[in-house]
């Protein structure tokens, strides 16, 4: 195994996690990755190493910024749950109270940071290029016959989500859930956290890259036993590397998939739901509300990622978040909560422990959840507290 450089800085007691990061690096399981650690709203991991493209001739820098796909989730929970605190939304309201044009009064404002609005994917035809056109996508959502019955089941919601949340935070703050974020969340907590790039940051996003599965056959035969809605959610559209790098995506605005930071930035917006609503030392949410956050919606198997990513096993989505659960895709906590991130990069928050971490990396793993690479690190956090 060749020696890896891993730069930055480690408090001498997680120097466990830097030597996961740089075994993934070496054994080319990485090739570019970050990876920050706060306790108690102290920094005490901020590392990275590897490079920001496929070429490796561009060495990951303090500031190399990723899209991190879905991570992007929690952080726009954040916001939802930053105008509950201010009365300006309620989760227990029908959606339609909010957004008049949308047309199912049995989808409550819970149900869409839940996964059970039915709501998961599009019925019309749907390109990657088409995600980009807010009011198109939101017409389209307002009018969506529910995939299932709201409220029954979770299925998760991997491109709408970001739509449904966000128009609700468009409607009662009269901005973009863009503008929001960065404003009010992101700026204040000092994080390096973006949905929606300028030209002026394309210098410093990393490549995302797509390894080949390990098996096409298998993979192939899974997409072949979906249920329609699985198959939905996963390719209408299909969305990949080649889209994630594109010059449309980095600039547009979707919420559930196209943010853009560096693995200190997720770990202090991360930690707003670890630290009692303090994130980066500033309050975003009264401490009543990040406990409402981590909230259970009811364990059961998603139609979506229960039936592509965990085997079939039981969930349980909180408010924008996934809680470890039984099977600890947090750690040992049960009630830590996080969100995956398309092909490995994750946030986690885990209030018991007072710990938050954040990882962004660009070599995309094969799996939906719980990539090997996300486990190994957070083995390896909790084995250093």
């Amino acid at each position: 195994m060749a020696a890896t450089t891993v730069d930055g800085t480690c408090d001498p007691a997680f120097v466990r996690v830097r030597d996961v990061l740089a075994a993934q690096l070496a054994d080319g399981r990485q090739i570019g990755a970050a990876v920050a650690v706060r306790v108690n709203d102290r920094e005490v991991v901020d590392l990275w190493g590897g490079h920001a493209d496929s070429d490796r001739s561009r060495p990951w820098a303090p500031d190399t910024v990723v899209n991190v796909w879905s991570t992007t989730k929690g952080v726009v929970a954040l916001a939802f749950h930053m105008l509950v605190d201010r009365g300006l939304l309620d989760p227990d309201r029908p959606v339609r109270m909010y957004w008049p044009e949308f047309t199912n009064d049995a989808v409550l404002v819970r149900h869409l940071l839940s996964h059970r609005a039915g709501l998961a994917a599009f019925r019309e035809p749907t390109t990657a290029d088409e995600l980009a056109d807010w009011k198109l996508m939101i017409t389209r959502l307002a009018d969506t016959q529910p995939w299932w019955e709201p409220g029954t089941a979770s299925g998760y919601h991997a491109l709408t989500y970001g739509f449904l949340v966000g128009e609700l935070i468009r409607r009662v703050t009269g901005g973009t859930v863009r503008e929001f974020l960065h404003r009010e969340v992101a700026d204040r907590a000092g994080a390096d956290f973006r949905i929606g790039l300028s030209p002026a940051d394309n210098h410093r996003v990393a490549t995302l890259v797509q390894p080949p599965p390990p098996d096409p056959a298998a993979f192939q035969a899974m997409f072949a036993q979906l249920n329609p809605v699985a198959l939905a959610v996963l390719t209408n559209p299909i969305v990949g590397p080649a889209e994630g790098n594109a010059e449309f995506w980095r600039a547009a605005e979707i919420p559930a998939a196209n943010g853009h930071g560096t693995a200190r930035g997720v770990a202090a917006l991360y930690g707003a739901f670890a630290f009692g609503g303090v994130a980066g030392g500033q309050r975003l949410l009264s401490a009543g509300q990040a406990e409402r956050a981590r909230e259970g919606q009811g364990a059961s198997v998603d139609l979506v990622i229960g039936a592509a990513g965990l085997g079939g096993r039981e969930s349980e989505l909180a408010l924008g978040l996934w809680l470890s659960g039984p099977d600890g895709h947090y750690g040992p906590n049960p009630r830590a909560v996080g969100h995956d991130g398309f092909g490995g990069s994750f946030g986690l928050a885990d209030p018991e422990a007072g710990l938050a971490i954040g990882h962004t990396m660009n070599l995309m793993g094969n799996v939906i959840a719980d990539d090997p690479r996300k486990m190994e690190l957070i083995e390896a956090v909790y084995s250093c507290l």
